[in-house]
């Protein structure tokens, strides 16, 4: 890599393009993957990946496509797995000191594995690969660390990590305040819709930060399968609903899923006007700076005008 000049940049992760343009590195990124739409000036960038499967069908169709290439993975070779296909021509046009990518899930971005095997087919070409690994909260911490280090900008990196850390302290004690003693409100957050799926990871502590408590889903460990009959059995005091990869329009498209089911009615969340969509794809599931943003908005949902702090109006959407 071309150290103390102007780096060329690839990212293949939303959140780590976020980290980038956090850091005031945007001059120097000249690709995206598909799914990086944010700061809004990066749009015009070429796209290096694109998504295999068919996308614009029913949630529980995506869910099955994944579902089948999973099978073939494990009946075939690795290649079957791959959600993703990178553009390998123009990776040798854009000739990249340093790519990002992820280790953490294979479904929700382009993985380390795409990279390398798309590098795999290009002679000459010797980029650095940075692979962000989020699980928790303080992982997401280490990967902005990481991206701070390999764009050397580690001062950086380490004051807007501590600015993250502070505003979730003062969340968390603003919303004790708020709860004054009482009990925390047990919250279910929905990660899919069709089938059901539990949100985890980071999730928990962002919940917990936001002053509830999340009744399914563990700290550090991937999203969980659910059933309606456990919803119901757990009969959250709040419901959240933020499919990942979905924009808050697209989860509004799905939500006479849950109401035509019959046990829906039945829900205490329901009953009580207490559920709510949020964009997962620009806040909740997104494992970078706007994971602060996306605690802040579940504080919203939980105490309303009480929590004084202001949030993104167009974010979330009051379902019942």
């Amino acid at each position: 890599m071309r150290k103390g000049i102007s780096m060329r940049i690839i990212s293949l992760l939303a959140s780590a393009t976020e980290m980038i343009a956090a850091l005031g590195c945007l001059d120097q990124l000249v690709g995206r993957s598909h799914e990086c739409d944010y700061p809004p000036q990066i749009l015009s960038l070429p796209l290096v990946s694109a998504v295999r499967i068919n996308t614009e069908t029913s949630s529980r169709e995506i869910d099955a496509q994944i579902k089948q290439l999973r099978e073939r993975a494990q009946e075939n070779t690795l290649e079957a797995l791959s959600i993703y296909a990178i553009n390998v021509e123009l990776l040798r046009e854009l000739q990249p000191d340093v790519i990002f990518t992820q280790t953490q899930c294979e479904v929700c971005a382009v993985s380390e594995r795409d990279v390398t095997l798309a590098l795999q087919q290009l002679t000459g070409l010797h980029p650095r690969i940075v692979s962000l690994a989020p699980y928790r909260l303080c992982d997401v911490w280490e990967d902005m660390l990481r991206v701070g280090t390999a764009l050397e900008r580690l001062p950086q990196a380490q004051e807007l990590v501590t600015g993250y850390q502070q505003r979730l302290q003062n969340l968390s004690e603003t919303a004790t305040r708020l709860r004054a003693g009482a009990r925390k409100p047990r919250i279910a957050v929905l990660e899919w819709l069709d089938p059901l799926i539990a949100a985890g990871n980071w999730t928990p502590e962002l919940i917990e930060n936001a002053g509830g408590e999340l009744i399914f889903g563990e700290v550090g460990l991937h999203s969980t399968r659910l059933s309606w009959e456990e919803l119901q059995a757990a009969d959250p005091d709040i419901l959240l609903l933020a499919p990942c990869g979905y924009s808050l329009e697209r989860t509004m498209e799905d939500i006479p899923i849950l109401q035509k089911h019959p046990a829906w009615q039945a829900l205490k969340a329901v009953q009580q006007g207490r559920v709510y969509a949020l964009d997962g794809n620009q806040y909740l599931n997104r494992s970078g700076p706007r994971l602060v943003e996306s605690a802040e908005l579940l504080g919203r949902m939980i105490w309303g005008e009480e929590l004084n702090i202001e949030v993104d109006p167009h974010g979330w959407q009051h379902i019942a």
